[in-house]
């Protein structure tokens, strides 16, 4: 089975490319493809709860409905521990299918198969 993995590291610091990294993803997901969100730096900030309620790109559905509907059909999303950290995050406050995870898990699901684009 295919893997890709759909690092995004923006957020409300470019709208644009966080909502395109989620658009990919329901691509690729929908193929049947293994996919892993891989949130790092500012795109950690998506893995709250409310965060992406206001963010909708022209042309491309709401980001909020985006993320949902990625975990509504199996997507992963994966969240950097140290960048969730840095940013004191609330861990009580992680959107539905958000887990933290090391970096360790990221160099695992690249070095087993997985492709990676990043936004």
């Amino acid at each position: 089975m295919s893997k890709l993995m759909i690092s995004i590291t923006h957020a409300q610091d470019n709208t644009d490319k966080a909502t395109v990294g989620f658009v990919v993803a329901n691509a690729s997901v929908a193929s049947g493809i293994e996919t892993v969100i891989f949130l790092s730096t500012e795109g950690v900030n998506l893995c709250q709860t409310g965060y992406s309620d206001d963010i909708h790109e022209d042309g491309f559905a709401p980001l909020k409905q985006l993320m949902d509907d990625f975990v509504e059909v199996g997507g992963t999303i994966w969240v950097c521990s140290p960048c969730f950290k840095k940013r004191n995050l609330d861990e009580n406050n992680l959107v539905d299918g958000a887990v933290i995870v090391g970096g360790a898990k990221a160099v695992e699901f690249l070095t087993t198969g997985g492709s990676s684009i990043t936004y």
